[in-house]
């Protein structure tokens, strides 16, 4: 009987939240696919089709080439930043677990997006705006990854240290932070991948970066200049990720 209960308590969980996503697909606006034509479509596809080579590289500082440099600067600084300023954040979750926790969740509750249009309104804008925000943000992410590890790693080392005598921090700087550095270098290093993908968007508020060029261009339907921006970011994503591979396997 119990199992039949359990069984009937799980179809109704079903149909209720399968009612909550049809009600929600109902109130969807989709008036929009009104002003949709194959020929528009295939007019995108064809800007799409032809990258503006030439936006590559002009020495202005303004081309592809300076924008994507500007937005991995962005994104190091952010997550040099944001490793810096973690590790007191997981001391304090160490030694205060409650007030520790609670900064990080507070920290890492809203997307760059959102700090990067305060931080634009707080310095101006550019590219500072820009690594303020994913510093900020990626402090409350490392924190909390930071803190996680350290509550899983193995504690013989330190609980002998402690039992020989020695204190907080001498069992944290000589048995804790040798064994957890590598953990910690390749977290940083995942977050620096992560980090020049939200750089990339960050421009759209003002701070600075790629995202700026990208969506006047989507705005001014000049596809070919677009196309151009897509693929750098792709092939800078694809080398990032490929480089940072291989940096995470020599820190195993």
């Amino acid at each position: 009987m119990d199992g039949r209960n359990q069984q009937i308590k799980k179809w109704l969980i079903f149909a209720l939240v399968s009612g909550i996503i049809l009600f929600s697909a109902l109130g969807i606006d989709d008036s929009g696919l009104s002003y949709f034509s194959l020929s528009s479509a295939a007019g995108i596809w064809k800007g799409l089709s032809r990258p503006d080579w030439g936006f590559v590289y002009d020495g202005s500082g303004e081309d592809l080439a300076g924008l994507l440099l500007m937005t991995l600067g962005i994104a190091f600084l952010g997550t040099a930043l944001a490793t810096v300023c973690a590790l007191p954040l997981t001391f304090l979750s160490i030694r205060i677990p409650k007030a520790g926790k609670l900064v990080c969740n507070i920290l890492r509750a809203f997307p760059e997006l959102v700090y990067a249009i305060i931080f634009v309104k707080m310095v101006g804008p550019g590219p500072f705006a820009g690594a303020l925000a994913i510093g900020v943000h990626q402090i409350g992410m490392l924190g909390k990854l930071f803190t996680d590890e350290y509550e899983a790693m193995d504690k013989e080392p330190s609980g002998a240290m402690t039992a020989a005598g020695a204190n907080f921090w001498q069992t944290m700087f000589f048995a804790d932070i040798p064994q957890l550095m590598p953990v910690y270098s390749s977290l940083s290093l995942n977050h620096f991948e992560i980090a020049v993908r939200s750089a990339t968007t960050l421009g759209i508020v003002g701070a600075g970066g790629i995202g700026a060029p990208l969506i006047f261009a989507i705005q001014g339907r000049n596809w070919d200049k677009v196309s151009i921006i897509l693929i750098g970011i792709i092939f800078t994503v694809f080398c990032i990720d490929m480089l940072a591979g291989e940096i995470r396997k020599k820190l195993r």
